[in-house]
């Protein structure tokens, strides 16, 4: 099978999970925001499931450490890209949106203008 073609193949898988963490992370904040404010609506104590709130901050911050992950993996994937010799854009496909990392948003730049 040709190298492009699969490095096709993988960009696909790798921008639906950089998408999948940055959703999850998304959702995961948005819980947060929503405990806080579900606290003060019943008008409890701070006290009150405060355990809870520790483990959805833990949550987030694992969720983070896997976003930095996924920006580590994008960028030896696009490295491992160029050592086996491939310099074309995937078919000109865009990542989503919610899964550009800084090296995808510059390279998107450069090749727009």
């Amino acid at each position: 099978m040709e190298k492009a073609f699969v490095a096709q193949r993988v960009a696909k898988k790798l921008f639906v999970t950089e998408a999948a963490v940055d959703g999850a992370l998304a959702e995961a904040s948005e819980l947060m925001s929503e405990m806080l404010r579900a606290r003060k609506d019943v008008n409890v104590s701070m006290i009150f499931a405060d355990e809870a709130a520790v483990k959805m901050v833990e949550a987030i911050k694992a969720l983070s450490e896997a976003r930095t992950a996924m920006v580590g993996v994008h960028n030896e994937l696009n490295e491992a890209k160029l050592r086996l010799g491939i310099r074309t854009k995937m078919g000109g496909e865009k990542p989503p949106p919610s899964s550009m990392t800084a090296t995808t948003e510059i390279e998107a730049r450069r090749h727009v203008g």
